[in-house]
């Protein structure tokens, strides 16, 4: 499958908003969107467009496959699936993309960066309710536990997320065991604690025409 493999950091320039893809790097002076904050490339410095209200709208929906790390297509079937639930669409659709193996593992500071994450489920270094599971958009479900395997806690990167975890927000619907690698989802998670910058009603609007 196709997976954006260039400067993580453009894209943070992209969007001009800071969107923590670099994990521990984001919080330093290297941090590229703090150096460069302006578009990336040849003309990236020049006025801003206005743009349309699509273009807005399109903008808003790049933000937020890139914050969760998702290409087109798997983010328009999370758009149908929440869509098809009850409730408000777009609360639906940051949920479905906050219960997603990788996030989950990120929120409990297990990784830096979804990234990392990622490839930590990938690499088979993460069990949900004791089984492995190896498949990054696997949707946790409310009282689940996630852990990493015992044979993977001493990995560096792990160590090192674990120790810089406190300079993260916290999210109040996981229940982390730093001492013990494991967390629990105890609940689904309310727009109100999802402090993301996303504003989901233009992308429901832009999937809606």
């Amino acid at each position: 499958m196709a997976r954006y493999v260039d400067a993580a950091c453009r894209l943070c320039r992209r969007e001009n908003l800071k969107l923590f893809l670099k994990g521990d790097r984001c919080y330093t002076d290297k941090c590229a969107f703090e150096r460069r904050g302006y578009a990336p490339g040849q003309h990236g410095q020049r006025r801003g467009r206005k743009l349309s209200d699509y273009g807005i709208q399109l903008r808003e929906k790049q933000k937020a496959k890139r914050i969760y790390g998702i290409l087109e297509r798997q983010f328009r079937r999370y758009y149908i699936k929440a869509d098809r639930q009850k409730g408000i669409t777009g609360t639906n659709l940051l949920v479905l993309l906050e219960r997603r193996l990788d996030n989950i593992v990120y929120r409990m500071g297990f990784s830096s960066s979804r990234r990392q994450a990622r490839q930590l489920v990938r690499h088979n270094h993460v069990m949900v309710n004791g089984e492995k599971v190896n498949v990054p958009s696997y949707l946790v479900k409310v009282g689940d536990s996630v852990e990493v395997k015992e044979a993977s806690r001493k990995i560096p990167v792990i160590i090192e997320s674990m120790e810089t975890f406190v300079r993260r927000e916290k999210s109040p619907w996981l229940e982390v065991d730093s001492d013990n690698y494991r967390g629990v989802l105890t609940a689904l998670p309310n727009r109100e604690e999802l402090t993301i910058p996303i504003n989901e009603q233009l992308i429901v609007e832009l999937y809606s025409k």
